[in-house]
């Protein structure tokens, strides 16, 4: 502990300091047995602890972050073709899954590798997606723009096409040895005795299998000091970032020109491309992976035997799931306060949904069962993410609800404070598939409590979930169940009491800054597509702060991660960032 033990180590021992947090928090730290601080003690140091360490490192300046050459994931990969190509299939599909990582994405660098195996898969990929856009015509003419005559030679055809089609499929001017590199594709092909279009194809196939159209790399530069990306590179990142695919020709025009770095250029583009339908995938990947509802698709599905009507009506199912992706976009779109994730007075309903809230939305007869914005009635219990069907259902064990998973939920995904693993050997609380009342999951919840080994996180979170049960697995309001009345009553460590969703919302309004810091994290790691260090903390409060100034609007919180040193800027190559060390140690 002397290691830690003067405060100057906040900054040296930046990341002991992060490790023993993170430990105190977990009840790790001090050993079992040893006198222990009581839960308020641990959250206070905890808070101190965290504020002091991302004071420190501020102290210093927000910056850039380690640069990551990014292979592009699935969804990705599938988009880009989409667009370069202008076909429509379900390319995805035919490649495995990517895994989650950094802040929970999985479009995080650190876990997109290319084994031999997926190596083989996106080769097959290539090869499907060029063979399907040869022969539709749309895409044909999207891609085969020159044909030898009219004074061409199959040679100079080819050279044109290439020279139009590889820009965009490496997202950046090519080199002449580039383009003949691929123009010795096509000639060999042609020895082979493909005709024409065949062999330009089979060269364009080759460009869909480089590493400068898989991966995402960005030119390394020898400045001992972090730089400006350069245009094209930036325009990449905030086209995945908000399109998840390749920037269109608007964008890649205002790289060309040199104009994407100013301010006001980027504010006007961001909003244009959040208004754009390509930016519901955004909404999608993000919502699904931030608040976990793809698990419904999966093993959080709500019982088939139990819940029935979930099961049979495949429109309902569809509604659920897209409700709080329709709604995220809705805010960022509206550009209303980002609290409206909290509590808000309007919702994305259809006549589905007024159906299983049991009470009419205000949705146009015409259009009932597309998904509308619309005003929610006075006393609705249905404003923000946590009145939504999708996320109360993920939240909840596929048999029944679960205050301590609604809890966790509230902790780690609004809040951003994920409440430490249970101690080894504490007994589950009932078995899967056991339908326990609501009464006697209380009543065993307040027993688990009694237990010093688990008290101090169930009084955390055990509350915020009781306040919830209200909903059912779906999301259906009940005010009793087997005869008796819900218990919704919660109370937290420091004697804040509350009643019911509604009372609930009122007091995470009160922490509003925590939950801005939480997105703002979480998509700042997206937009970055690697997991935050702790020199990110810096930018994260910049932008909180950003943020603040404006009145939470969504918008600003766009405006402040494009605009952000990590998202803008290039750190110095590694060789150039030890010489910057060992001249200023010199």
């Amino acid at each position: 502990m002397e290691a830690v033990a003067a405060e100057t180590s906040l900054r040296s021992q930046a990341q002991t300091w992060t490790s023993l947090i993170r430990r105190v928090r977990n009840h790790e730290m001090p050993p079992r047995g040893a006198l222990a601080p009581s839960l308020d003690e641990v959250e206070r140091f905890s808070q101190w602890a965290e504020q002091a360490l991302r004071r420190e490192i501020c102290a210093l300046g927000p910056a850039p972050g380690p640069a990551v050459v990014r292979r592009l994931n699935r969804d990705e990969y599938a988009a880009t073709l989409r667009d370069l190509l202008d076909i429509h299939l379900d390319i995805a599909s035919a490649l495995p899954a990517d895994g989650a990582g950094g802040e929970g994405f999985d479009n995080a660098a650190e876990t997109l590798f290319l084994s031999p195996l997926l190596a083989e898969k996106y080769l097959e990929v290539a090869k499907f997606a060029i063979d399907y856009a040869a022969k539709e015509h749309k895409s044909r003419l999207k891609v085969l723009i020159a044909s030898p005559g009219n004074g061409l030679t199959e040679g100079q055809a080819a050279r044109a096409v290439l020279e139009d089609f590889l820009p965009k499929a490496f997202r950046r001017p090519v080199t002449a040895d580039e383009v003949a590199s691929y123009l010795g594709l096509f000639h060999a092909a042609r020895r082979l005795g493909q005709p024409y279009d065949g062999a330009v194809f089979f060269a364009l196939r080759g460009a869909l299998i480089s590493p400068s159209f898989l991966f995402r790399v960005e030119a390394p530069h020898s400045s001992p000091e972090p730089r400006p990306l350069d245009s094209y590179a930036l325009a990449s990142r905030l086209s995945y970032f908000l399109w998840g695919s390749m920037p269109d020709e608007l964008l890649f025009d205002v790289a060309a020109a040199g104009k994407l770095h100013d301010p006001q250029v980027l504010g006007v583009l961001t909003r244009r491309m959040l208004r754009h339908d390509r930016a519901l995938g955004f909404a999608q990947r993000f919502v699904e992976q931030w608040l976990g509802t793809r698990a419904l698709l999966t093993d959080k599905a709500p019982d088939a035997k139990l819940f029935p009507q979930y099961a049979a009506d495949e429109e309902l199912r569809s509604d659920i799931r897209l409700q709080p992706v329709l709604f995220f976009q809705e805010v960022f779109v509206r550009d209303l306060p980002l609290t409206d994730f909290l509590d808000s007075p309007h919702t994305v309903g259809t006549s589905n949904l007024s159906k299983l809230f049991g009470f009419e939305l205000a949705v146009r007869k015409d259009r009932r069962k597309q998904p509308q914005w619309v005003e929610l009635p006075e006393g609705s219990h249905r404003g923000g993410l946590l009145g939504m069907p999708a996320v109360l259902a993920v939240s909840s064990y596929p048999y029944r609800t679960s205050p301590v998973l609604r809890g966790a939920f509230i902790l780690e995904a609004l809040l951003g404070e994920p409440p430490p693993p249970p101690p080894p050997g504490v007994p589950p609380l009932d078995q899967p598939g056991q339908i326990l009342a609501a009464a006697s999951v209380r009543e065993r919840l307040e027993r688990h409590r009694a237990d010093p080994a688990c008290g101090s996180c169930h009084s955390r979170i055990d509350p915020l979930g009781f306040a919830l049960e209200n909903y059912d697995v779906l999301g259906r309001w009940r005010d009793e169940e087997g005869g008796k009345p819900i218990d919704h009553a919660g109370e937290l460590p420091g004697g804040v009491r509350f009643r019911g969703p509604a009372e609930l919302k009122k007091v995470l309004l009160e922490r509003k800054d925590a939950f801005v810091r939480n997105l703002t994290a979480k998509m700042l790691g997206y937009a970055l597509g690697r997991g935050l260090t702790l020199t990110d903390a810096c930018a994260v409060e910049q932008i909180v702060e950003h943020v603040r100034a404006h009145d939470y609007r969504a918008q600003a919180l766009i405006d402040g991660i494009v605009g952000s040193i990590p998202f803008r800027m290039q750190a110095p190559s590694q060789a150039a960032s030890i010489s910057r060390k060992e001249s200023s140690v010199r």
